[in-house]
């Protein structure tokens, strides 16, 4: 039965339990979801310099929680930390926007990314880049308009979002929806019928590439890229992570 960390490193509890249930709704029986709050960074993040903190939290978060689980999901599109983490960590360690992006690429030739605000759209367009999908991705668009209410966005603006998406699918010629953003968790179920195209959640595509990850049982890597890298002595980080950079965890 596998246990896997729904790790938020945003510090909006009320988003994380969004995510959770989205994440519960596809979770196969037996499956335990785990959830985590960042305690300290940004509300919601949304620009790289908050990214880079964001990446910092999650390897924090994922030093302390990483051994009492089977799999992480770093639950914020745009993955902070992502890559960090698989390397550092043994355990299978999933993004929610790269779930999201290679589940869509096997339902359609090319996707579409909407979100709630303009200032996540350079920082989710770098995401695409990383993980080499510019040219499955057909465009990115956001509502315009202040945030004023991170817990409040999906309700406020369901209608402006589906909206949007239904145009964005006519302009760019779209396969795939997805909607982008930890406060749009579970919005794709709720809109599915009023769309011509399949929706992907990001959260729950998250939560499938987990359990896949945990049954295929992968070694960690050795060698490569993504091997741990070699103990180092660090000043001023949290005891569970100076540990884990220094191999002094593997003594205990």
């Amino acid at each position: 039965m596998p246990r896997i960390l729904l790790l938020n490193p945003n510090t909006t509890s009320s988003v994380t339990t969004l995510m959770m249930a989205a994440g519960r709704a596809v979770a196969s029986p037996g499956t335990e979801l785990v959830p985590l709050t960042a305690s300290r960074g940004f509300p919601y993040i949304a620009t790289r310099a908050e990214a880079q903190v964001g990446g910092a939290v999650v390897l924090e978060m994922l030093a302390e929680a990483h051994h009492t689980v089977d799999a992480a999901i770093v639950a914020a599109f745009g993955d902070p930390g992502l890559l960090g983490a698989r390397e550092l960590f043994d355990i299978p360690v999933v993004g929610v926007s790269e779930a999201a992006m290679l589940t869509a690429c096997m339902l359609g030739q090319r996707f579409a990314i909407v979100t709630f605000t303009r200032a996540l759209c350079p920082w989710f367009r770098d995401c695409v880049d990383l993980h080499g999908l510019a040219g499955r991705c057909a465009g990115i668009v956001a509502l315009e308009g202040p945030v004023p209410s991170i817990d409040a966005v999906q309700d406020q603006n369901e209608q402006r979002l589906v909206a949007l998406a239904q145009e964005t699918v006519r302009a760019s010629g779209a396969d795939v929806l997805i909607f982008a953003g930890a406060p749009l968790a579970g919005l794709a179920a709720k809109v599915v019928d009023r769309l011509p195209i399949p929706i992907v959640d990001p959260v729950a595509a998250a939560v499938k590439q987990a359990e896949l990850l945990v049954a295929l049982n992968p070694r960690k890597a050795v060698g490569g890229g993504f091997a741990r890298p070699g103990p180092k002595s660090s000043i001023g980080l949290p005891a569970p992570l100076t540990d884990r950079m220094s191999h002094a965890d593997a003594q205990s």
